[in-house]
């Protein structure tokens, strides 16, 4: 069987490109990977998404996004997606146990952030002091003390957003000046509520219930010391989830898939779309994926009904 359209991930891009999908009476079938719901299922609660006055809890939110789409008539395959072929008529995509053919594809994999392995990183994470996203998280610090870890861009940026709402925003880098722009180095070193723990690594996250602490240690002098803080904020990079798709599609220095056309939906492959935080390395925000799996869905829907596969 050809499938008029294949997903490729579950989180919030996949998941609306579902939705819009199946409203279009395309049936789509949507490759879940080995996350389903994706990255936001490891958020506790979410306060940003439009339509959610009390907030609501990530694995809520996905999980309603699912009941949708597949109330709707979309169909849902609990396999990975590992490997692919993507010619100009029938597009491949082998997974776990199965294979997948299809008219068109949408790419939905999403990114992960980059962790450092080190004690309490995975105990904390999500919910309970250990984040990657400052934009999603500050609100739940107000008047706390957090530390932001990374020394670049990302981490200046996290480190000036967080001080609107914390007491204390310390910069833990192991390096003794930054890798990030003048402008950015410049605003983060003057702003009095910003610390800078220079030449210092992060070697463990400690705490209760909830992260009380960090243990780093001075690269110079090997001295350990621990810190008490409310948060820990990883800006050292993410990972885009592309492993699949190097050397089929059109990727950055990172492993981002490249856009192609209006609206950055199109993909070096004709009839193969992006969506979300696979893509999108500026934002990554659940509902920025969802309008980009929005866009990927009449787009995919406009190229099947163009070269008249639908």
């Amino acid at each position: 069987m050809i499938e008029s359209i294949a997903i490729i991930g579950s989180g919030c891009a996949g998941l609306t490109a579902a939705i819009y999908c199946a409203r279009a009476n395309l049936s789509p079938l949507v490759i879940e990977g080995s996350q389903p719901g994706g990255q936001l299922t490891t958020t506790s609660e979410i306060e940003n998404f439009p339509g959610f006055a009390e907030g609501i809890n990530g694995f809520e939110l996905t999980d309603r996004m699912r009941k949708q789409a597949e109330r709707l008539g979309a169909r849902f395959l609990s396999e990975n997606a590992v490997s692919v072929n993507f010619p100009t008529d029938v597009k491949k995509v082998g997974c776990s146990s199965s294979a997948i053919q299809a008219k068109a594809v949408i790419v939905a994999t999403g990114a992960a952030p980059r962790m450092m392995s080190i004690p309490g990183e995975k105990k904390f994470f999500g919910g309970r002091g250990v984040s990657a996203c400052a934009t999603c998280d500050a609100p739940f610090f107000r008047k706390k003390i957090v530390a932001v870890i990374g020394g670049g861009d990302s981490a200046c940026e996290e480190a000036s957003f967080l001080a609107n709402f914390c007491e204390r925003v310390l910069i833990v880098h192991r390096r003794n000046e930054f890798r990030a722009s003048k402008i950015m180095a410049s605003r983060t070193r003057n702003n009095p509520k910003i610390a800078i723990l220079w030449d210092s690594v992060l070697q463990e996250i400690f705490g209760d219930d909830k992260v009380r602490g960090i243990k780093i240690k001075n690269v110079k002098d090997n001295a350990v010391s621990e810190i008490k803080c409310d948060g820990v904020f990883l800006a050292i990079g993410h990972i885009p989830n592309t492993t699949p798709f190097k050397s089929v599609l059109a990727m950055d220095e990172d492993g981002y898939i490249i856009g192609n056309g209006q609206g950055a939906v199109e993909t070096s492959v004709s009839g193969v779309f992006v969506a979300g935080d696979c893509s999108d390395k500026k934002f990554r925000q659940a509902i920025t994926a969802a309008g980009m799996g929005c866009m990927a869905a009449i787009s995919a829907e406009r190229f099947l009904a163009n070269e008249g596969f639908i």
